[in-house]
C-alpha cells in the first residue's frame, strides 16, 4: 500500500512538473506577478486565495476594473487560473459570476486595446540617420543599426531579436535566412525561417549593416547582438531584451521624436503596419512575424487602411 502510495505521489509530483514545464520561464513569471496582486487583495480582506472560488474573483475583477485595461482584467484571470491548475486545484474561470461580471464591466468601460505604437518607415529612417551622425565608435553604430534594421524587417519579438545566434544565420545571394529556433508560439521549439531579401538602399539595408557588424565585431558563433563596456569594449554577454526599448528610445530622443508611447514591441508592430500598408496580405506578414492567429495582423491591416479606404476620399468639397 505504501508502495502504491509512493507511487501516485510521484506520478502526481511528474505531472505537476510537466505542466510548469509547458510555459515559458517568462509565463511563468508573469503568472505569479499576477497572482501576487490577486494573493494581497485577499489577505487585505481576509479571503483565501488558494484555493479560491467563483465569487472571489469576481470581486477582484471588480476592483480591479476601477483602475485598469479590460484587457488586464482577462490576463490576471489566466494568470489565477493557471496557478490553480500548476498547483493541483480547480477553479471554474466559465462561472456565471465571472462572465457576468465581466461582460457588465466590459459594457461600462469598454474593452479597446491601446498599444504601443508602430515604429513606422520614415522614423526607422530617422533612427538610422541619427545613428550616422551620432559621434561613437563605428563598432557600435553597426550594432545599434543591425539591431534596428533587422528587428524591424524580420518583424521580430524582442526577445527573439536578442536570442539570435550566429548560427542561426545563413546568407545566400538573395538575402538572409534567419531560423528562429523557438519564440513566444512556439514553445515546442519547432523553429521557423525567415527570409529577409537585400534592400536596393544599402544605407537602410539591414543585411548589408549586418555583415558590417559582424565583420567589425569579429563575432563566428554565439550570440550576435552583445553588450559593451564602458570603454566601449564588446564583451560576450548576449543583451537583453530590454536593452532593445532603451536602445529605440535613446535614438528617438535623439531624432526629437516624442519616445514614451513606444516600446520593443514597435519594431514588430511597425512592421506589420508598414507591409500592410504597402498592400502585403495577413498572410505574407503573418509568415515573416510567426503570428498563430489572423486577429493581431488584421488590426495591423485596419489601422495601415484607416486613411487609405477611408470614405471621406469620395466625397467632394
Amino acid at each position: 500500500m505504501n508502495e502504491l502510495t509512493t507511487d501516485l505521489k510521484s506520478l502526481h509530483e511528474a505531472t505537476l512538473n510537466n505542466l510548469k514545464s509547458s510555459k515559458a520561464n517568462n509565463t511563468l513569471r508573469a503568472y505569479k506577478s499576477d497572482f501576487r496582486d490577486f494573493e494581497a487583495f485577499c489577505v487585505k480582506h481576509g479571503l483565501i486565495s488558494l484555493p479560491s472560488e467563483p465569487k472571489i474573483i469576481s470581486l477582484y475583477l471588480t476592483h480591479l476594473s476601477k483602475n485598469s485595461k479590460f484587457s488586464t482584467l482577462k490576463r490576471r484571470l489566466v494568470s489565477i487560473s493557471m496557478v490553480h491548475k500548476l498547483k493541483g486545484h480547480y477553479l471554474d474561470t466559465k462561472h456565471p459570476i465571472i462572465v457576468e461580471n465581466l461582460m457588465g464591466i466590459r459594457r461600462i468601460k469598454g474593452s479597446i486595446q491601446t498599444g504601443k505604437k508602430p515604429l513606422l518607415i520614415n522614423y526607422l529612417k530617422s533612427l538610422i540617420n541619427v545613428i550616422d551622425e551620432k559621434k561613437i565608435e563605428e563598432i557600435k553604430k553597426f550594432r545599434d543599426k543591425s539591431i534596428l534594421l533587422i528587428g524591424f524587417s524580420g518583424g521580430f519579438r524582442r526577445t527573439e531579436l536578442v536570442s539570435l545566434d550566429y548560427e542561426d544565420l545563413e546568407f545566400v545571394p538573395e538575402g538572409l535566412k534567419i531560423t528562429i529556433k523557438k519564440s513566444k508560439t512556439d514553445q515546442f521549439g519547432e523553429g521557423m525561417l525567415k527570409g529577409l531579401p537585400y534592400f536596393s538602399n544599402e544605407k537602410y539595408c539591414p543585411i548589408v549593416n549586418l555583415k558590417k557588424w559582424l565583420e567589425i565585431s569579429k563575432i563566428k558563433s554565439g550570440s550576435i547582438f552583445r553588450r559593451f563596456t564602458k570603454g566601449s569594449i564588446l564583451t560576450d554577454k548576449r543583451l537583453s531584451d530590454q536593452s532593445v526599448v532603451l536602445l529605440i528610445k535613446e535614438y528617438l530622443k535623439l531624432a526629437g521624436i516624442e519616445s514614451e508611447n513606444f516600446a520593443g514591441h514597435s519594431l514588430r508592430s511597425g512592421f506589420a503596419t508598414v507591409a500592410a500598408d504597402s498592400g502585403a496580405d495577413e498572410r505574407s506578414i503573418m509568415a515573416m512575424t510567426g503570428h498563430k492567429s489572423t486577429e493581431m495582423v488584421r488590426r495591423y491591416i485596419k489601422e495601415a487602411n484607416l486613411f487609405k479606404n477611408n470614405a471621406l476620399n469620395k466625397i467632394k468639397f
